[in-house]
């Protein structure tokens, strides 16, 4: 193992570095937009300890924290098989035009399940839910200064989604149950808890 130590405020990173891949096959490519492959690596200082890692490759994808005046935040309630739970989740999608800014798919998303505009965006986190199998990065944005959409644009829902749910609630309530472990989506709970923690800090300098 590397030795441990302390790292000084401000210089928190996560490098880019990449191990040398000595094969490459690949495991599954179906319609949607991922695949599975298996890579066999070597450490740098280890070069004939030869070992393999799967490797889900995902577009990335956004996700929208829709915050109204009153402080309260747009929801999904939908169905998730692999986990058996509906869960309470936040507008999100696929990263799946290859070149578009993120931003334009975000208000799309938001739009298409939310029936909503915003005036305001704002970046709040980049994040790797879950980097040891899988590349997805998800970009989670703050939408304010809502309004109503005409329509839903080229969105129609189907399976799952068909079945979807919304409601507005209070931030502070996503907080409390997601500390609590009552709501468990991570996404949402970053989304939400990032918002938090600026605005206490926004509070603080400005006091």
């Amino acid at each position: 193992m590397g030795s441990a130590g302390e790292v000084g405020p401000g210089r928190l990173s996560d490098p880019e570095e990449h191990w040398p891949v000595h094969e490459v096959e690949d495991i599954w490519d179906g319609k949607a937009p991922f695949s599975v492959r298996r890579d066999t690596i070597t450490a740098p200082d280890r070069p004939d300890e030869r070992f393999g890692r799967l490797v889900l490759e995902h577009p990335g994808a956004v996700v929208v924290l829709a915050v109204d005046e009153r402080d309260r935040a747009f929801v999904l309630h939908q169905y998730r098989h692999p986990i058996g739970r509906r869960m309470l989740e936040l507008p999100a999608g696929l990263l799946d035009v290859p070149g578009e800014d993120p931003v334009v798919a975000a208000r799309r998303e938001l739009q298409e399940e939310a029936l909503l505009h915003a005036e305001t965006w704002e970046h709040l986190l980049t994040t790797y839910p879950s980097p040891g199998l899988s590349s997805e990065r998800m970009e989670i944005y703050l939408a304010t200064g809502l309004s109503p959409a005409a329509d839903h644009g080229d969105f129609e829902p189907h399976h799952e989604e068909a079945d979807m749910t919304t409601s507005w609630v209070p931030v502070a309530d996503l907080v409390d149950a997601f500390l609590a472990r009552e709501i468990t989506n991570g996404p949402t709970g970053h989304a939400v808890l990032a918002y938090t923690l600026r605005d206490r800090a926004r509070a603080a300098t400005s006091s």
